[in-house]
């Protein structure tokens, strides 16, 4: 947690650390969370149930602004409910090289069984034990004459160094271009028939052999800006969207009046919202007799 919090201090931190939270009332980590200025809360867990407890830890977060949830040395397991509402956005870092050792005597079973290394690896949370996606690991040499404190202790440092950069990289990747690319791709691809072409140094979505339902504009013309391009009914819906909204619409340029373009760069992307302006706009190109078929199916 201190790794985190010192990390956040940079100005280059694309994250800041709005709350320390803890299930133990006596944890250090409060005291210095509270001494550097940042907000603080804790309850002991005892007494109640699990997801009565994780409920309240849920309102704290959310009260806070919290986009994200760092677990850094919680040992209490979460219940499948906190974890689904965080789902995607919940870090764990682990002392092991997952998917060995999950649990706990991580070093201890290293050691034991004669690795080579031991280690760290920050994950994804899901409802398994230590077994969300792993996003990085570093790798800690097992000397000779360690035991499971003295490689613990080099781990730690291993552990320091790891998490903030990974958080970092994670918090950001929703913000990127590549990340924006990956889902309008994942929506599109997933109508039928369609294909992935690169057409004016942009990446378009089409019905093979047939016409374009999507394009991907990134700093298109040197505009700065990133959006999707998606079809729609012509001038008037045009002019009646950038008029609801100018910041998130735009007219593309080149494109006329049955394009509207809507920036991905915003920082608050509905994707299913998303998902459903590209599925219009297949329906708006798609050969009768396939959107037929689209509909029926939709229908059955």
């Amino acid at each position: 947690m201190a790794a985190l919090l010192y990390a956040a201090k940079a100005e280059s931190c694309p994250y800041e650390v709005v709350l320390v939270a803890s299930n133990n009332p006596d944890a250090p980590g409060l005291a210095l969370a509270a001494a550097e200025g940042v907000a603080t809360w804790s309850l002991s867990h005892k007494g109640m149930s699990r997801a009565v407890f994780d409920v309240l830890v849920d309102e704290q977060l959310l009260e806070a602004g919290a986009e994200f949830v760092a677990l850094a040395g919680y040992m209490r397991i979460l219940s499948d409910d906190f974890v689904a509402r965080w789902a995607g956005r919940m870090l764990n870092i682990h002392p092991s090289l997952l998917p060995k050792y999950k649990g706990l005597d991580t070093h201890a079973q290293a050691i034991a069984n004669g690795d080579r290394h031991g280690g760290c690896s920050v994950h994804v949370v899901t409802p398994a034990l230590d077994d969300g996606p792993v996003l990085a690991q570093t790798p800690v040499a097992i000397l000779p004459d360690d035991t499971a404190e003295t490689l613990s202790a080099r781990v730690r440092i291993a552990e320091h160094q790891l998490y903030p950069p990974t958080l970092a990289a994670f918090v950001m990747r929703e913000r990127t271009p590549d990340y924006w690319l990956g889902r309008v791709r994942e929506a599109a691809m997933a109508m039928p028939e369609a294909e992935e072409t690169l057409s004016h140094g942009m990446p378009c979505f089409g019905i093979v052999k047939g016409k374009k339902f999507a394009w991907f504009s990134a700093d298109h013309h040197g505009d700065g800006r990133t959006a999707l391009l998606v079809k729609i009914s012509g001038a008037e819906e045009q002019a009646m969207l950038i008029e609801q909204d100018e910041a998130r619409y735009f007219r593309p340029a080149y494109f006329g009046d049955g394009w509207i373009a809507i920036r991905l760069d915003l920082g608050d992307n509905d994707w299913e919202h998303l998902a459903g302006w590209i599925a219009k706009s297949w329906r708006a190109v798609a050969p009768k007799k396939l959107a037929g078929l689209m509909a029926a199916a939709d229908d059955f």
